[in-house]
C-alpha cells in the first residue's frame, strides 16, 4: 500500500476544476494507492488570513507535509499570483510538481508546465502513476 500526502493547488475562483481533480483521485482504479489532501479548499479559514504574508505562511505549512504538489494547468494559472507563489514554495522545498492539463482545455499554462516535473492529461491512471513514479 502506498500512501501519499498531496497538496492540490488551484484557483479558488475555479473550484469546479478542483472538485474534478479530487474526483479523479477518488475514482482511481489502483486500490493500493491512498492519499491525504493538504490543499486549501475554498471554504478553508486560511482565506481569512490578515495579510498575504500570513496566507503564504499558511500555504507553506500545508505544503511542508506533502511530497507532491499537483497544479491544475488551466490558462488562468498563468495569471494567478497565488499559484505562482505555490510554485515558488514547492521549488524552495524541493517538492515534485505534477501539472494536470484540464479536460478539453485548448489553452494551458506554460508557466505551470515549464515548472512541472511531470505534465499529464486529465486521467485518473495518469495522475496516480505520476504520483507514484516521482
Amino acid at each position: 500500500m502506498s500512501h501519499h500526502n498531496l497538496f492540490l493547488s488551484h484557483s479558488w475562483k475555479y473550484s469546479d476544476a478542483y472538485d474534478g481533480l479530487v474526483t479523479l483521485l477518488n475514482n482511481r482504479e489502483d486500490r493500493d494507492f491512498t492519499y491525504s489532501n493538504y490543499s486549501v479548499p475554498k471554504d478553508d479559514p486560511i482565506h481569512n488570513a490578515a495579510n498575504n504574508l500570513l496566507l503564504k505562511a499558511a500555504i507553506r505549512a500545508q505544503m511542508v507535509r506533502c511530497s507532491k504538489i499537483i497544479i491544475l494547468a488551466g490558462v488562468y494559472a498563468t495569471y494567478s499570483k497565488w499559484i505562482n507563489i505555490e510554485i515558488q514554495l514547492a521549488k524552495e522545498m524541493g517538492k515534485k510538481i505534477i501539472a494536470v492539463q484540464p479536460w478539453g482545455a485548448e489553452k494551458t499554462s506554460t508557466v505551470v508546465k515549464n515548472n512541472a516535473d511531470r505534465v499529464i492529461t486529465w486521467n485518473s491512471r495518469s495522475l496516480v502513476n505520476a504520483i507514484k513514479e516521482l
